[in-house]
């Protein structure tokens, strides 16, 4: 019998004119709250019915609740915080020099503000307009701060989520169990200043309690939260000096232990946790090994793990699932389309790529997905025909088992 490998995607997806024009008019203040809901509640209902068009097993509400107003993501995450938490602000640069806490002796401490070793090793190619990994002309995000004991106002705004994509889930024929919402982990959100919690451990520790009331109104409406945690592949890379493994993985522990915290008593069945390495396009010559920090990921309270399997840094890395044993009950999300380039896969690579995962530990434990989500960082155009290419490949790949 011909076992049907499943499909899906990271989360963000190509926005809509309309909708950004909605997101830019309700931050002016031109649109009201009714209204905005009214915008994305029709747009969810359009991404839904796409994404199920081209036969997408698993699909989202290609993150359209989340705030963004422009097409390329420029510090769409921010945006996201300032909507759902508070105790958050802008601070100057004056005043966050002043206000910044030591580091404790023998304990790693991010800085948010240090250089990406890839981005100081790469400064040539990244200053250079004609390299394609221009960052020079990129506007700064307006990146918040923490002032105060974080809280969670976000309720109504997921709420409106978690409502939009249960009524396209129903209009497109489909089980509210096929379909997910993306939220931020504890430690990528806390890689913000800090300037109130005692200390960075403290910071991660309040953005678990904060978050959870996320992660509990999405799975109590019977949907699957997509924790995305870019944090604990990618801030390897934010040290301005190499750090030592073991520390990084000791202060990773901290923030994988504050997680399954915020996640205690929701089933790991309607969780998924997505590891990446940054959306950036560009070398990533400073990417530390996935085969490093696996089992630290599968320390998760999450069945699902998605990871990039197609970006070119990190492909070769499938081979690290003949030594780790995939738990019991947990599966595979590997990308399998790259959001880092602009060449179209062709489904009989994309077929190959999931066929290495599935030949290892079985093609019911593997969903076929992008690396990273596709919103704002390939053309529209380009994304919505990577996602037709993995559906046409999984289709491949299915056959061949």
């Amino acid at each position: 019998m011909t076992v049907q490998i499943r499909t899906t995607h990271v989360g963000s997806l190509p926005r809509t004119d309309e909708l950004l024009r909605a997101n830019a008019a309700h931050a002016e203040g031109a649109l009201d709250d009714a209204g905005l809901a009214a915008v994305v509640r029709a747009q969810t209902d359009a991404v839904v019915a796409r994404q199920t068009d081209i036969g997408l097993s698993i699909v989202n509400d290609g993150e359209y609740g989340h705030a963004m107003t422009e097409k390329v993501d420029y510090g769409a995450w921010w945006f996201y915080t300032f909507e759902r938490f508070g105790g958050l602000e802008v601070i100057d640069p004056e005043r966050a020099a002043a206000a910044r806490r030591p580091t404790p002796a023998g304990r790693l401490e991010l800085d948010a503000m240090t250089s990406r070793r890839d981005w100081v090793a790469y400064a040539d190619a990244y200053c250079d307009p004609t390299s394609g990994i221009h960052l020079a002309g990129a506007p700064a995000p307006v990146i918040p701060a923490v002032t105060g004991e974080l809280t969670y106002t976000g309720r109504r705004i997921v709420e409106r989520d978690v409502a939009a994509l249960k009524a396209a889930l129903e209009r497109a024929g489909r089980p509210v169990e096929e379909g997910f919402l993306a939220s931020i982990s504890p430690a990528a959100a806390a890689r913000i200043g800090n300037y109130h919690y005692e200390d960075d451990e403290a910071a991660v520790w309040a953005w678990a309690e904060a978050l959870r009331e996320e992660y509990l109104t999405i799975t109590g409406a019977g949907l699957t939260v997509q924790i995305d945690a870019p944090d604990l592949a990618e801030s390897w890379d934010q040290f301005e000096v190499e750090p030592d493994l073991e520390d990084y993985r000791r202060f990773s522990a901290v923030r994988i232990e504050a997680l399954n915290h915020a996640l205690r008593g929701i089933d790991p069945a309607r969780v998924r946790y997505h590891v990446c390495w940054g959306s950036w396009h560009g070398p990533h010559s400073t990417d530390l090994g996935f085969d490093k920090i696996v089992d630290l990921a599968l320390g998760v309270n999450a069945d699902g793990l998605s990871f990039e399997a197609a970006n070119v840094r990190h492909e070769h890395e499938w081979r690290i699932w003949r030594d780790v044993a995939l738990p019991e009950g947990k599966y595979l999300i590997p990308g399998v389309v790259s959001h880092a380039t602009n060449v179209l896969e062709h489904p009989e690579l994309v077929a190959d790529r999931i066929g290495r995962f599935a030949a290892l530990v079985g093609p019911e434990r593997v969903v076929a997905s992008t690396d990273c989500g596709l919103g704002g960082r390939v053309h529209s155009h380009i994304a919505w025909s990577k996602l037709e290419s993995l559906v046409q490949g999984a289709r491949l790949a299915s056959q061949r088992f």
